[in-house]
C-alpha cells in the first residue's frame, strides 16, 4: 500500500472595489489631512497621498484615481479614518464654499459664494 497525502484547497475570493474617477475627483477638507470625495455615491477618502474606501470592516486603498484597489490591515489604516462614523460624508457636500479647480489629490483652490441681498 502506497500512502497518498491528503490536500485541502482554499479558495477566498475578495471583491475590490470599482471606484475610479476620469479626473482627480473634487475634495473637501473634513479635517486636517482628511479629505472626501464631494457628492459621491460612495465615502472616498484621500489621506496620506491615498484614496480610501470602506466596505463594512475592510479597507482598501490606492494611490491612483483611476483604480488598483488593494486591501489594508486594520493597523496600517490611518486612524482618522477608523473613528469616522460609516456613511458620515456619503454624498458630503461643502457649505457655502465653491471648488474652482482640482489641480491634484490634496490641493482644491476655493473661492466662497457672495451673498447677495439683505440681511
Amino acid at each position: 500500500m502506497v500512502a497518498v497525502p491528503a490536500f485541502a484547497q482554499v479558495q477566498i475570493n475578495v471583491q475590490l472595489p470599482t471606484v475610479t474617477f476620469s479626473a482627480p475627483p473634487p475634495m473637501v477638507v473634513i479635517e486636517p489631512g482628511v479629505q472626501v470625495v464631494e457628492d459621491h455615491d460612495e465615502e472616498v477618502f484621500f489621506v496620506d497621498n491615498y484614496y480610501w474606501v470602506r466596505r463594512g470592516p475592510t479597507w482598501y486603498r490606492t494611490r491612483d484615481h483611476h483604480g488598483g484597489w488593494v486591501v489594508v490591515d486594520g493597523p496600517r489604516v490611518p486612524p482618522t479614518l477608523v473613528r469616522v462614523p460609516e456613511g458620515k460624508y456619503r454624498r458630503y457636500k461643502r457649505g457655502k464654499a465653491v471648488v474652482v479647480d482640482t489641480p491634484g489629490p490634496g490641493k482644491v483652490i476655493l473661492k466662497k459664494e457672495k451673498h447677495h441681498g439683505k440681511h
